[in-house]
């Protein structure tokens, strides 16, 4: 365990406290240093992604409050990693006066589906159709009307489409309905892309919007991020930015918000909210004038903020996901000296088949090249073959 908290004297910096050490703690605090301002993660184990590399360490459980406590105590800034803090343990340490951002009040809308879904709806914003189900029954008279297959989802700890099911039929809906679960149900979108737009609000409420971006999805992990969305038509660019700094403003939000959007033939619709930086944003790490991390910090402590803007025509990302062969530094080599313009970035983490272990990311002009480019980059660190 870290340090706990020193005095604090006269021209102190502060120190942000981020709940959860996995990879976005690890690269918030990359962010963290070159501001030089404090940082520490509450960390389960010393092993995980941001623990190894932060010096402020504190060993903790996220879902006791105690801990949280003890980790708060010496922050001034409470923030996070992750959606799956207790949201009683969070107005716990409101109450006692601890600054935590996001708040537990706006929080709340990426930690719940259903409050989401009935919060946006109150609000206009197209969604797909949902309701809330708990028999068969109920599945079966949304399909009646909005048709099979249907989406089933968890209305708490999904991700990475965990807590994601697509049902084709009464039977695979009665087989999801038997973990005993709170879900709700929604329309099966016919979808043309999916696209995400990450924004970042402060406190006195300044606002920054980056670029919006296409992303593959595969299997319910994104696989890559195309940064600008290619081809999206200006007025629906500028409409999704419009809608992603009106949703961090209208739920209150402090820090990075990413909206999830399906792009459709009648317009957007959004899928998912997470108030944390996201996947797909880790490309603005080098290809925006001011990464979604360092923008995370800035909006929290309410500092300016950044720049948002594209560092080159376009950028690419790609997932590292990992495969058989759990030794991937010595791939590396080859991956540098092949194409010294692609920025590897890996996360620390133990490899098993399918999980994300880190990213590629590239620059440049020219989309298809530069896909090309990642995803041989990723094919390689993860199997030690080249597929574009």
């Amino acid at each position: 365990m870290a340090e706990r908290g020193s005095a604090r004297g006269p021209g102190a910096v502060p120190i942000v406290g981020m709940v959860g050490a996995g990879q976005l703690a690890r690269m918030t605090c990359q962010a963290a240093v070159s501001l030089g301002i404090g940082f520490r993660v509450l960390a389960g184990a010393a092993d995980e992604s941001a623990a190894q590399v932060c010096a402020g360490t504190f060993l903790g459980d996220y879902r006791f409050a105690g801990d949280l406590r003890a980790f708060a105590a010496g922050c001034d800034v409470l923030t996070f990693d992750h959606e799956h803090v207790p949201a009683a343990a969070l107005r716990e340490l409101e109450e006692a006066g601890i600054t935590v951002r996001p708040g537990s009040a706006a929080l709340r809308h990426a930690q719940d589906k259903r409050v989401m879904r009935e919060r946006l709806a109150a609000l206009g914003v197209p969604c797909p159709p949902f309701a809330p189900v708990s028999s068969l029954g109920e599945v079966t008279a949304f399909a009646a009307e909005h048709g099979w297959p249907v989406v089933l989802k968890a209305v708490t700890g999904g991700y990475d489409g965990k807590g994601v099911w697509i049902c084709a039929g009464p039977a695979a809906a009665a087989d999801v309905l038997s973990h005993g679960i709170e879900l709700i149900v929604e329309e099966h979108v016919a979808l043309e892309r999916e696209l995400a737009v990450v924004v970042a609000r402060s406190p006195s409420g300044q606002g920054a919007v980056y670029p919006v971006v296409e992303t593959v999805q595969r299997d319910g992990i994104c696989r890559e991020v195309l940064a600008p969305a290619p081809g999206l038509a200006p007025g629906s660019a500028a409409a999704a930015q419009r809608l992603g700094l009106r949703l961090a403003a209208e739920l209150g939000v402090v820090g990075v918000l990413a909206v999830e959007l399906f792009q459709t033939a009648a317009g957007l619709l959004v899928n998912e909210l997470a108030m944390r930086p996201h996947n797909s944003g880790h490309w603005t790490i080098e290809g925006a004038r001011t990464s979604q991390f360092e923008q995370h910090l800035r909006a929290v402590l309410d500092l300016p903020l950044g720049a948002p803007a594209l560092a080159a025509p376009h950028a690419v990302m790609v997932n590292v996901l990992g495969g058989e062969d759990p030794d991937i530094y010595p791939r590396l080599l080859h991956v540098l000296a092949g194409d010294p313009g692609v920025r590897v970035h890996l996360y620390g983490k133990p490899v098993r088949p399918g999980r994300k272990v880190g990213h590629v990311t590239v620059l440049g002009a020219g989309i298809s090249a530069l896909r090309d480019r990642a995803r041989r980059a990723a094919s390689y660190l993860s199997s030690g073959t080249e597929h574009g």
